[in-house]
């Protein structure tokens, strides 16, 4: 067990990946907390699959693919806010019709333009190929996203539970679903380098959902999150590193069993449910 723990760590490029799967753990979970509380599971799945175009972009022109990802993901948002409120299209709707309408976009330009870079790794994850630039990216984002939410945290939860009440103690709900809509473009540019644009919803939503499964109080449903997502970075990457199989694939995979577990023989699961 020793050897099937160290081993890996021997070679440089997976202390780069533990390091990279970390980070993406803990920033991803913690902004799953509030998606979770807020039902924005389909916000996170359209912003995590518009951001396509905008990394293809930049790779053509030799801009770093945040900014593009970035400007496409905050500009998704603003589509599915200003199709919302000028046509009789509800929310739903419009997060389907535009998050599949850039992603498809972004496919097309994946199979038309000509790269030496090969892009689809930017769809399925390549947590083991990360270069320094790209810790970096991981390492400066992650630790902002986590630092603003945590700063915010009080106004957040308030916002989350009761926006009325927020608003007529001077909190702005508006700016705060500002700060989540930024995070989440954010967090979505540092969790493609780990599982890639088609499974980093999984990372947005479960690491939440499953603390949720497990208690009432939002400090330990976050304490729970993060290790439920570290668990599932650290671990997966260790699996696929020793079947030889997709990290990012594997990553999710474990996160879901994690799920599952949580959801059969949690405080709140099937089996405790029917025991009550």
């Amino acid at each position: 067990m020793i050897d099937w723990l160290i081993d890996p760590l021997t070679f440089e490029f997976m202390q780069r990946a533990m390091l990279v799967a970390v980070v993406v753990g803990i920033a991803c979970a913690v902004l799953s907390c509030w998606l979770t509380l807020l039902g924005w599971s389909l916000m996170g799945d359209a912003v995590s699959h518009a951001v396509l175009p905008g990394v293809v972009l930049s790779y053509v022109i030799g801009a770093p693919f945040a900014a593009g990802a970035f400007i496409f993901g905050a500009g998704a948002v603003g589509l599915i806010g200003g199709l919302n409120r000028t046509s009789r299209v509800k929310e739903d709707a419009a997060i389907g019709i535009v998050f599949t309408g850039l992603f498809a976009l972004g496919l097309v330009l994946v199979s038309v333009i000509p790269s030496q870079v090969d892009l689809f790794h930017i769809l399925f994850g390549n947590v083991l190929g990360v270069s320094d630039g790209d810790i970096l990216q991981v390492l400066v984002l992650g630790v902002l996203v986590v630092v603003v939410l945590l700063l915010l945290r009080k106004s957040l939860v308030l916002y989350a539970f009761d926006p009325v009440h927020a608003h007529a103690i001077g909190i702005s709900p508006r700016r705060l679903e500002m700060v989540l809509l930024g995070a989440l473009a954010l967090t979505v540019i540092v969790a493609l380098q780990a599982v890639g644009i088609v499974l980093v919803v999984a990372m947005l939503i479960t690491p939440g959902a499953t603390a949720y499964l497990l208690t009432d109080r939002f400090d330990r449903l976050l304490m729970l999150a993060i290790g439920t997502g570290v668990l599932s970075t650290v671990l997966g990457t260790y699996l696929s590193y020793h079947l030889d199989a997709s990290t990012g694939g594997m990553i999710v995979v474990v996160l879901t069993v994690l799920f599952g577990l949580a959801y059969l023989f949690g405080p709140r699961g099937v089996l405790a449910l029917r025991r009550g």
